[in-house]
């Protein structure tokens, strides 16, 4: 028997996760070494799995398959695609730099309401949502994923209201009421759309008798499967209610700026960068695979909802007086490219979609976790507050530059290239759609420079005149990052090449080709 390398890859943080929880309390910086090598060897055993990928292989690689509920036809079945391995690989990567960012977040401190933040448990809970993000991208039951998928909430919580972002407490007791209530309307807005996914997912075992997502694919394609028109669309509305909810896409977003504003910047990163691309992988994974003429019927709808999620999103990140909730409307507008890329059924338009994936980790997790360091130095998040930083922390700034210049696609940054293939691939089959998402391109380039003018430009304001300029800590975690954003934006085969066998399959699932180019015959 072969080594379960893709449980071990889930396995080993859910144990890292119990066992810095279990740390002795007068020893919290052993559990966050603890922590931080856990994610380093989660990180090694992703990169493995990325070598042991072979994009002209079979379509679902490393499998393992073990009965679980027999009665119910549930296996315990893993399996990635390209699409899924290159996500585990993300996840991976981006929790390291997680945990050092957030290095001190959880320190003990006494706040007014005489709450204790301990240390364990913060770095336990970090742990603990990336086994689950991670088993939820290798699952190929579809139950199992749907426990994973809910399962990831509770974490979460605890995560957004037990540890909310210090600089906007200022030891009162209307700050743990706001972070309260984020992390309540986080937890509702998603159970919501789990319990409806649920209904769906008891719906599909009715009809297919099983939950194993590669028999159900196969028996669809060989005719052995048969679903009523009205069946097929009622269960595909189950599934993408959630994974929108999840995503989030418009009008289900309104969760996504409070837990954002409220909890710590690395927790911002794992919720956006992470946690919310489960979602937008489902609706690639389950909604196209299982139900393919429900998902070409729910298109123009659903690309109506992108386009406002776009510019909706971008409009209202331009009108923000707090940094992080202007990320967090900016994140919105990037997942209604995302989404847009995938509905568009073009080869060019999901490939950009799961580059768009990829990329959008890394340019969030770059510009939240450098603006969770301006903000720790100031102790506000008000864009107001700021002024001149670049000349007295011009390291930082220079980093926040970069970070933004991402976030708004520049030329040479890695979310370019996603961006620009999600808009071809729109164009090819949606041409007035492609020129609505283009508008969201001038958008994002006007939040984004005007933040950096408040913030970074201008008179030195006098309570960041001596701001202190970036730590090694804290370029450990920014370089890396910042690397990755001009690699990719210059050379990103090494993804697409991963990702585009897993894209065609895709399309040939849903029995999708692209549009020929209408070229006029030479005379």
């Amino acid at each position: 028997m072969s080594f379960p390398l893709l449980t071990a890859t889930a396995a080993l943080p859910a144990i890292g996760a119990i066992a810095t929880a279990a740390v002795p309390a007068a020893q919290r910086v052993a559990a966050k070494w603890l922590a931080l090598l856990v994610s380093l060897a989660t990180l090694v055993l992703a990169a493995i799995v990325l070598v042991r990928f072979d994009p002209g292989g079979d379509r679902y690689q490393l499998t393992e398959s073990h009965a679980w509920i027999k009665d119910f036809g549930v296996r315990y079945e893993l399996g990635v695609d390209g699409i899924g391995v290159a996500l585990v690989a993300l996840t991976a990567l981006l929790i390291p730099f997680v945990i050092l960012a957030g290095w001190h977040d959880a320190d003990p401190q006494e706040t007014g309401s005489r709450r204790w933040r301990p240390t364990q448990g913060f770095f336990g809970l970090i742990l603990a949502v990336e086994a689950m993000v991670i088993i939820s991208f290798e699952a190929t039951d579809v139950f199992l994923f749907y426990i994973f998928f809910e399962a990831m909430l509770i974490p979460m919580y605890f995560l957004i209201g037990g540890f909310g972002d210090r600089a906007h407490e200022h030891g009162n007791d209307a700050a743990a009421t706001q972070r309260s209530y984020a992390a309540v309307k986080f937890l509702l807005y998603n159970l919501v759309g789990g319990l409806i996914m649920l209904a769906a997912v008891i719906g599909l075992y009715v009809v297919a008798g099983n939950f194993s997502l590669q028999e159900i694919v196969q028996a669809r394609a060989s005719g052995s499967l048969h679903m009523a028109t009205n069946t097929e669309r009622w269960l595909f509305l189950g599934f993408f209610f959630a994974f929108a909810v999840k995503a989030p896409l418009w009008p289900l977003h309104t969760w996504l700026p409070n837990a954002m504003g409220e909890a710590t910047a690395p927790v911002a990163v794992l919720i956006t960068a992470v946690v919310d691309k489960v979602g937008t992988f489902a609706m690639l994974r389950f909604c196209l695979q299982l139900f393919p003429e429900a998902s070409k019927w729910a298109t123009p709808v659903i690309l109506v909802l992108a386009l406002i999620s776009i510019i909706y999103g971008a409009l209202l990140a331009v009108g923000q007086r707090d940094i992080k909730r202007l990320v967090a409307y900016a994140s919105i507008s990037h997942f209604g490219f995302i989404i847009l890329g995938i509905f568009a059924m073009t080869s060019q338009g999901q490939s950009g979609a799961t580059l768009y994936m990829v990329n959008h980790g890394i340019s969030t997790a770059a510009l939240m976790l450098v603006a969770g360091f301006l903000i720790s130095r100031r102790g506000s998040r008000l864009i107001a507050d700021y002024g001149g930083v670049q000349k007295v922390a011009p390291v930082l700034a220079g980093t926040f530059l970069i970070g933004g210049l991402a976030t708004l696609s520049l030329p040479g940054l890695a979310p370019f290239v996603s961006e620009f293939l999600v808009l071809v691939g729109a164009f090819e089959r949606y041409p007035a759609v492609g020129i609505v998402a283009t508008f969201g391109i001038v958008l994002a380039a006007l939040y984004t420079l005007v933040l950096y003018q408040r913030t970074m430009t201008g008179p030195v304001k006098a309570e960041v005149a001596e701001m202190p300029d970036l730590r090694v800590r804290e370029l450990l975690v920014v370089a890396p990052l910042i690397a990755l954003l001009i690699f990719l934006g210059v050379y990103p085969k090494p993804v697409t090449d991963i990702v585009n066998p897993a894209v065609q399959q895709t399309m040939s699932d849903i029995h999708k080709t692209d549009p020929k180019p209408e070229v006029e015959a030479a005379k």
